[in-house]
C-alpha cells in the first residue's frame, strides 16, 4: 500500500491521479501515462497542462524510436513537496513543541537561522531594476515554493502581493515565529519597500497579503484593513 499522500489545492481527482502517475514513473511521455491509467492521452495532456502551469511538473524533449519528438514529464520540486509523509510532519511540529518547552531560544534560533538560509538563497535571484520587478521575482520565487504567489499594482506606486497557499501551514498555524521570520524574509531581501502585512490566514483571512512602498515614497496615512482581503 501506497504510504504517499497527495495533498491538493484546487487540483481535480483525475489530475492528482496523472501527478500521481508522473511521480511513481519517475519520468513519463503522455502517451504511456495514458496507457498506465486506462485513458486516452489527448485527456492526458490537458492534465499535465494544468499540472504545467501550476509549476507540479515540467517537462524536456528528446526523440522517440520513430524520430520524432517526445516530451517526457516529472514533477517539480514542488509537485514532489505534495506527496507528504503526514508522519514525519507530524513528527517535525511535536519536536518543535518540544524544543519550545525546553527553551524558547532554541526555536526562535531556528528560525533564524532558515531565514537567514532563505536571504541566501534568494538575495541573487531578484532580478530586475525596479521595485515592481523585484516583487514579481519575489512572487515566482514564493509560488516555486508552494504559495500560489501572485502581485498587483495598486495606488501610488505600490505593489500588493497574495499568497493563496500557505506551504508552511501546519507550523505557522501553531508557530507565530514562523510568520515573523517570513515577513523579516521579506524585508531583508527587499530593503528598498516598507512592508506591511494588510491580510493574514492565521488571523482569519482567507489568504496572505503584504503591501510593498518604495521608501522614497512618504508613508500614506490611510488605514489598513485587514478584512477586505479575506474574500480573495
Amino acid at each position: 500500500m501506497e504510504s504517499a499522500v497527495v495533498v491538493s489545492i484546487r487540483m481535480s481527482t483525475a489530475q492528482r491521479r496523472v501527478l500521481s502517475t508522473v511521480k511513481h514513473s519517475g519520468e513519463a511521455s503522455a502517451d504511456a501515462l495514458a496507457e498506465t491509467l486506462g485513458t486516452s492521452a489527448s485527456a492526458v495532456r490537458q492534465h499535465l497542462a494544468v499540472l504545467k502551469s501550476g509549476n507540479y511538473v515540467v517537462s524536456r524533449r528528446e526523440h522517440g524510436r520513430s524520430g520524432r519528438p517526445v516530451d517526457l514529464y516529472h514533477c517539480t520540486a514542488l509537485g514532489e513537496s505534495l506527496f507528504a509523509d503526514l508522519s514525519a510532519l507530524d513528527l517535525s511540529i511535536e519536536l518543535i513543541g518540544l524544543f519550545e518547552q525546553e527553551d524558547p531560544g532554541l526555536v526562535s534560533r531556528a528560525f533564524e537561522l532558515s531565514r537567514r538560509r532563505r536571504v541566501e538563497h534568494c538575495q541573487d535571484k531578484l532580478v530586475g531594476t525596479s521595485l515592481g520587478e523585484k516583487v514579481d521575482a519575489l512572487a515566482a520565487l514564493l509560488s516555486d515554493g508552494g504559495y500560489m504567489a501572485d502581485v498587483e499594482s495598486i495606488p501610488q506606486g505600490e505593489y500588493r502581493l497574495t499568497l493563496h497557499s500557505c506551504a508552511i501551514w501546519a507550523i505557522a498555524s501553531r508557530f507565530g515565529l514562523a510568520c515573523t521570520s517570513e515577513l523579516d524574509f521579506m524585508r531583508e531581501i527587499l530593503p528598498e519597500a516598507d512592508i506591511t502585512r494588510v491580510a493574514h490566514k492565521v488571523a482569519g483571512a482567507s489568504v496572505c497579503a503584504f503591501e510593498f512602498r518604495p521608501r522614497t515614497q512618504p508613508h500614506s496615512e490611510r488605514v489598513k484593513d485587514p478584512s477586505a482581503l479575506t474574500s480573495a
